[in-house]
């Protein structure tokens, strides 16, 4: 993977706990987008763990860049939020999630192998107000968008939304672990989208799931 920060500290500091993991590898560090994009044409890393504001080209330009082409690599984007409001456009623009930088580094190896084997992940102290900030500028519903789901996929859809992991909504609707994993791919396989935070990003859109209050 690549480790894309404009502080060197930083960047070195995640380096050696990725590194420090035996199923997992950093093959380059970049210190701003254009680099990083350069590197990772260059490298083809399965993942990128992308810093948002640094000098030059940003990460959130980066990230459009690197998830627009063929066998692109997955983006998890790491974010101090209170200052980066537009991560939600990281988001839409192909990001397969985002951490915060102050998350201990058992979230950040859990947010890497999730994102790796071609899953999401919101940082969950901040889900709620991330789909608030995308959900109030969200386009006008399709009312048919969800007719591929059968009932119980749309329910699933929106736990999913509401930032429940599998296990949890299997205790929530009784079923298991691996029934739920079976829904949530074929929903994905159905609407034609990547992962969970896709997924999430769709059931506002679409008007399925609203924040609270809307």
């Amino acid at each position: 993977m690549i480790v894309v920060d404009d502080q060197a500290v930083v960047r070195a500091g995640f380096a050696a706990i990725i590194d420090a993991e035996p199923d997992l590898a950093v093959v380059a560090e970049a210190g701003d987008g254009a680099h990083a994009v350069e590197l990772a044409r260059r490298l083809t890393p399965d993942v990128v763990l992308m810093d948002i504001r640094m000098p030059g080209m940003d990460g959130l330009t980066a990230t459009r860049l690197l998830t627009s082409g063929e066998d692109a690599p997955r983006v998890l984007v790491l974010t101090t939020f209170d200052q980066d409001s537009y991560v939600h456009d990281a988001l839409r623009a192909g990001a397969s999630g985002f951490l915060l930088k102050d998350a201990r580094p058992e979230e950040l190896l859990t947010g890497i192998r999730a994102v790796a084997s071609g899953d999401g992940i919101l940082a969950p102290a901040v889900t709620r107000r991330l789909i608030e900030a995308f959900a109030h500028s969200a386009p006008a519903p399709d009312p048919t968008a969800l007719d591929a789901l059968t009932p119980r996929e749309r329910e699933i859809l929106t736990l999913v939304a509401a930032g429940l992991a599998n296990a949890e909504i299997a205790d929530a609707l009784g079923v298991t672990t691996g029934t739920v994993k079976s829904h949530v791919n074929a929903l994905l396989r159905k609407l034609g989208l990547r992962d969970r935070v896709q997924a999430t990003i769709f059931a506002y859109d679409t008007g399925l799931t609203r924040p609270r209050g809307a």
